[in-house]
């Protein structure tokens, strides 16, 4: 799951990407309101953190530029104003939630796993692969209908490889998808994620193409 952050406070932003990052979640942070509608047409998130005080772009005005563009992605304010008022302003402009700073991370985390199972619905697009089943949203893998306790790397580097079935992933690739953003990644970090991966749905599902890189294989 990719966050976009949008959040100019260096200390907030930073605390929250931390986080976020911790509990399994893909996280770009961006400090400016006037790149975040390049940033949504240049990448797929699954949900906005949208700050309203950013310098030289109003957050809401971003927002109402946003829905009426016909962008529906869950858009969770996170902010200090606290009047009913902004709250019920937010809300109209099309977000999706309101919390108010300041906040519990743990709090803010299981919100933003609420509403990405809001947003996914009843028909929540659980990623299959034989006996292989990834819900993105509700953060479960089961293999033959029994759950698999996996890291929240472990995680991420299976939605990638189940995002493309048949496709063989390079390191680079699924350095990409897990470490966003980040600065220096030790060069085996992904091969220790996979083997622990391997060891624990079985090397048959997750298949080494040599000298190529990484793709799943039905079970």
């Amino acid at each position: 799951m990719r966050i976009l952050l949008v959040e100019d406070d260096s200390m907030i932003g930073k605390a929250v990407q931390q986080g976020l990052k911790a509990a399994g979640f893909t996280v770009d942070w961006t400090r400016s309101g006037q790149t975040v509608l390049a940033s949504l047409a240049e990448t797929s998130y699954n949900l906005v953190l949208l700050d309203l005080g950013l310098p030289a772009v109003n957050g809401l005005d971003l927002l109402k530029n946003l829905r009426a563009s016909g962008n529906h992605i869950p858009v969770m304010i996170v902010t200090a104003r606290d009047a009913v008022p902004d709250r019920i302003a937010g809300l109209d402009a099309g977000a999706d939630d309101y919390v108010l700073k300041p906040f519990d991370l743990d709090e803010l985390i299981a919100r933003i796993r609420s509403l990405l199972r809001r947003h996914a619905g009843s028909g929540a697009p659980i990623l299959e692969c034989g006996a292989l089943t990834l819900d993105p949203a509700g953060h479960i893998v089961k293999l033959r209908g029994e759950p698999v306790d996996l890291s929240a790397r472990e995680f991420m580097i299976l939605e990638a490889l189940m995002r493309k079935p048949g496709a063989v992933l390079s390191r680079m690739d699924l350095e990409a998808a897990v470490y966003s953003g980040a600065t220096k990644i030790e060069s085996n970090v992904i091969e220790v994620h996979l083997h622990n991966l391997r060891r624990k749905i079985g090397a048959d599902l997750v298949r080494n193409i040599r000298g190529v890189g990484y793709r799943i294989a039905e079970g």
